[in-house]
């Protein structure tokens, strides 16, 4: 239900916190105290679908949450990407058209933000944990906040994770003490996979580059920093600690992404039957390492694919495994009971051109720009989500922790003694465009807020000179691109957008950030 920009003028009159459980930011409160009626009725044919549904199966719905990494917006074929960049996507692309396939979703600008975010459904301003992870920090999420899997696993989910954790190194940041019954995962990113093969290379000279052409070598590194990379995944099982995993999807290396992909998407097949058998439904959190900088050795040389981009293949790779988890759904009997949603981290990383996603729109990881923070997304539902959707409603990451809580039955779980960001989209999926529930987002850029968007209006935040207001304002619906954005023609616009952050900024007061001590 559209509201008007003239709204800001309001919030700050009325800022009093919902009577449901959840803590939701100051801006959210106004839009849905005007729409309260309609969402009740909506929530009431919600519940009954929910309802008919678990009572033909016996149980809560699965879900499924597929993260991948620095596919940017357009980059799938469905998009106009695809084959026609060289990363044929099929599967991805029939999932999509058999689904709802988000053109306004949105992730955090890079990848342990957008980890952080759909893990908590908060900002990661607002945990303490506020950078990118690296090799040897001893950072990480701090265990005082409440994951998706912690909330799941009280309501009795089987709870599992593969992939790219890249939320700390430490046993008490890891997945397994996080709310993962079981978690095979990688404690990285993509880049030190590669370090080691650029000082080999150019300890035997050939006519090629290699990207991290100063790398010492593994040894060498541990003997100057003491940061060891021997090890670079763990198998972890709540109550039972963790243990390197063996083999080449253990060690890091060039073949290490492909090898864990394939041993991923194994288990969590052999993980999907075993519980189906189960009384109990299941999550799945796979943070896939689609795509990072090495590809597949499998799939370099299948048709259509540009070999000179390493992430091509590997999209083919994930292409092929996404396709057979959707048929276990499906042979299993449980794809009508089983969300499956599939979003990006973040936009490309054009650091490594040409092996990198790519998008049409301006900016890229690391930006609060629509490049760097508007992904592909889409969400699989059969017989609950209407296929062949487009909706223009804006989602955020966070929207999937409270998303899945009102999945499951248990958004009165959700803790009350914080912020949280994520809004819950079940209307949108299962009651079609225009029933989704968030009209705005604010994109934090570490702890400074970069910019807001605000239904078709973003504004991008910015240090004022002479008494102006540092505020540059698009059409984001006309001008996806950020082309066309300056402060004048939405000096209408100035003193709403300030009541807007001063109605943000006081709810902080109130539920300060985390200290980022407790990261560590």
């Amino acid at each position: 239900m559209k509201s008007k920009l003239i709204f800001f003028f309001v919030i700050i009159i009325f800022i009093p916190l919902s009577s449901f459980s959840q803590v939701n930011d100051a801006p959210f409160e106004y839009y849905k105290k005007r729409n309260q009626d309609q969402w009740k009725q909506q929530d009431n044919e919600i519940d009954k679908k929910l309802a008919d549904l678990e009572k033909r199966f016996g149980k809560k719905p699965n879900i499924i949450y597929i993260l991948t990494d620095d596919i940017g917006w357009g980059e799938l074929g469905w998009q106009g990407g695809g084959k026609h960049r060289g990363t044929p996507t099929p599967a991805l692309d029939k999932m999509a058209f058999n689904g709802m396939r988000f053109w306004s979703a949105y992730a955090e600008p890079s990848c342990t933000p957008t980890r952080i975010a759909i893990n908590t459904g908060r900002h990661p301003v607002r945990t303490g944990l506020l950078s990118v992870l690296w090799p040897g920090q001893k950072e990480g999420l701090s265990p005082n906040e409440v994951t998706t899997a912690e909330l799941l696993s009280d309501a009795g989910y089987h709870t599992a994770m593969w992939g790219k954790w890249h939320m700390g190194d430490e046993p008490k940041h890891a997945p397994e003490n996080q709310g993962y019954d079981y978690a095979y995962y990688g404690l990285f990113n993509g880049a030190p996979d590669a370090w080691q093969d650029s000082k080999d290379l150019y300890d035997s000279p050939m006519p090629v580059n290699a990207a991290f052409y100063d790398f010492p070598g593994y040894d060498e590194y541990e003997a100057r920093t003491g940061i060891d990379l021997s090890v670079a995944g763990y198998i972890g099982e709540k109550g039972k600690g963790r243990k390197p995993i063996e083999g080449a999807a253990g060690k890091l290396g060039v073949n290490r992404q492909e090898a864990f992909e394939n041993e991923t998407n194994r288990q969590m097949i052999s993980f999907i039957k075993e519980k189906n058998k189960t009384d109990q439904p299941f999550y799945i959190y796979w943070a896939s390492y689609a795509l990072q900088i090495t590809g597949s050795k499998e799939h370099q040389n299948d048709y259509g694919v540009d070999k000179r981009n390493a992430q091509a293949s590997m999209m083919v790779l994930h292409n092929m495994h996404v396709d057979n988890v959707l048929n276990t759904l499906k042979e299993e009997g449980i794809e009508e009971n089983t969300l499956v949603i599939w979003i990006s981290d973040n936009g490309p990383m054009y650091a490594f051109y040409p092996t990198s996603g790519y998008t049409l729109l301006r900016g890229a990881k690391g930006d609060v720009l629509e490049g760097g923070v508007r992904v592909p997304a889409m969400a699989y539902w059969p017989g609950m989500i209407e296929p062949n959707q487009d909706p223009n409603d804006i989602i955020h990451v966070t929207d999937l922790y409270t998303t899945a809580c009102r999945v499951a039955g248990i958004e009165d779980k959700i803790p009350t003694d914080r912020i949280t960001d994520g809004i819950d989209q079940t209307a949108l999926l299962l009651l079609g465009e225009g029933n989704g529930r968030r009209n705005y987002i604010t994109h934090y850029s570490g702890s400074q807020l970069g910019a807001i968007r605000y239904e078709d209006f973003k504004v991008h935040i910015k240090e004022g000179h002479g008494g102006l207001p540092g505020m540059d304002f698009y059409n984001i619906k006309r001008d996806p691109g950020e082309k066309y954005g300056k402060l004048y023609p939405g000096l209408f616009a100035v003193a709403p957008i300030q009541m807007f952050m001063k109605s943000h900024m006081e709810l902080i007061q109130k539920y300060p950030h985390r200290d980022p001590k407790e990261s560590h």
